[in-house]
């Protein structure tokens, strides 16, 4: 292992078995022989990478890709079936926020028994316990039995103690989005502040834009199987390439009668954004070529969050806009709107053109035009949705 490198992964395999049929009782152990059918599965396939030291490396793939089984082999909490894995100074892992708690014991009891786990001792412990709690936000129920605790302030104490490990390798599961806007704010300042320290970081997260600004380099994992390794932009595009490969090729049949470009959203300034405020002005917009005319023609747009289906569908005859043809040639279409109020995270855009009461789309696209809502004082993404209001108290 070179002392340059914080993490060297080599050919590591990880195999779990998949039970069918297995034996309950002394009796069905002796009918079968004493054997229980499974079958092996590889959630890790002979994966290498090497991670140099002070450096933000990010795990990325689709769910089930095994990139959350590699993070606890690294982390020691599994062990490889084949290969190894070598790590060069002290490593904590945030895998699963406040794991280690106690239910019965106060936050502060649970500040020493999560602290121990993490490999703090007690004097280390001591001597950080007052930024721990102010850094949390829980100090007016420290000494209270965390069972009564909300989610927010159990999952806040949980990062809060794992963060102030001050560890060499820092090994990360998408944890980065618990807690509200004000919080996730202070989270990030913290992962900046270990970065400047050196600190070597090992990261799992399906958003984008977080990889982009933290991460210096990429692994992408699917199935099981390192498939490249590189640049943040280089990686990423890879990645997202055979999604939308495989989207393309399921899509329903359309009449070829025209092709939509491209969808995306537009700023004030007309040109497309890769991130927007959910309080700003935007416009979503739709490049269509049409290779004949379209009568009657239905535009529908929709916006996908990431993290889950459709958030916002616009459809023209429903909001009572018709046209009676779109002409053969290339168009614009336009939806100014006074805000996307979204929740904060990555969204992608689809969009369809076809003729009143078609089933059949004369032109679709899929997820296209991918953009992110960035997180603000009253913007995060526990929600999909940030729609204006405000709190007013009165009395009875």
């Amino acid at each position: 292992m070179s002392t340059e490198d914080a993490i060297v992964v080599d050919s590591v395999t990880k195999l779990f078995k998949i039970y069918h049929e297995r034996n309950q009782s002394v009796k069905g152990t002796v009918l079968r022989g004493g054997r229980s059918r499974y079958e092996e599965f590889a959630a890790v396939k002979d994966v290498s990478f090497t991670v140099p030291k002070g450096s933000t490396f990010g795990l990325i793939g689709s769910n089930g890709s095994g990139k959350s089984t590699l993070l606890k082999c690294i982390a020691r909490i599994l062990e490889p079936n084949q290969g190894a894995i070598s790590t060069h100074g002290r490593l904590a892992a945030m895998l699963e926020v406040g794991s280690g708690f106690h239910s019965e014991l106060s936050g502060r009891d649970n500040i020493y028994l999560n602290g121990s786990i993490l490999g703090m001792s007690r004097r280390e412990v001591d001597s950080k316990i007052d930024r721990i709690i102010d850094f949390a936000g829980v100090e007016r129920f420290i000494d209270t039995p965390v069972k009564n605790y909300s989610s927010g302030m159990y999952v806040r104490l949980g990062f809060s103690v794992a963060i102030h490990t001050e560890p060499d390798i820092l090994v990360v599961d998408e944890v980065l989005s618990v807690g509200d806007a004000e919080f996730q704010a202070k989270s990030r300042a913290k992962f900046d502040e270990l970065k400047a320290q050196g600190t070597t970081i090992v990261l799992v997260s399906h958003n984008n834009s977080l990889v982009r600004s933290f991460c210096d380099q990429l692994a992408w994992l699917e199935k099981g199987d390192l498939r490249q390794i590189g640049g943040v932009e280089e990686v990423l595009e890879a990645f997202q390439g055979p999604a939308k490969s495989k989207v393309a090729a399921e899509l329903p049949t359309s009449t070829g009668a025209a092709t939509i470009d491209s969808v995306s959203v537009v700023g004030s300034d007309g040109g497309a954004r890769e991130s927007i405020e959910a309080d700003e002005p935007v416009q979503l917009r739709m490049r269509i070529t049409a290779h004949e005319d379209v009568c009657d023609p239905v535009f529908t747009i929709t916006v996908k969050s990431d993290r889950g289906g459709p958030v916002y569908r616009v459809n023209s005859r429903d909001l009572g806009w018709t046209t009676s043809a779109l002409k053969a040639g290339r168009a614009v279409l336009n939806l100014p709107m006074l805000s996307l109020p979204l929740g904060a995270g990555d969204y992608v855009i689809d969009g369809d053109v076809r003729e009143h009461r078609s089933k059949i789309p004369a032109a679709m696209i899929e997820r296209d035009g991918a953009f992110s809502v960035e997180s603000g004082p009253y913007n995060s993404n526990r929600t999909l949705l940030q729609l204006p209001t405000k709190f007013i108290l009165d009395s009875a």
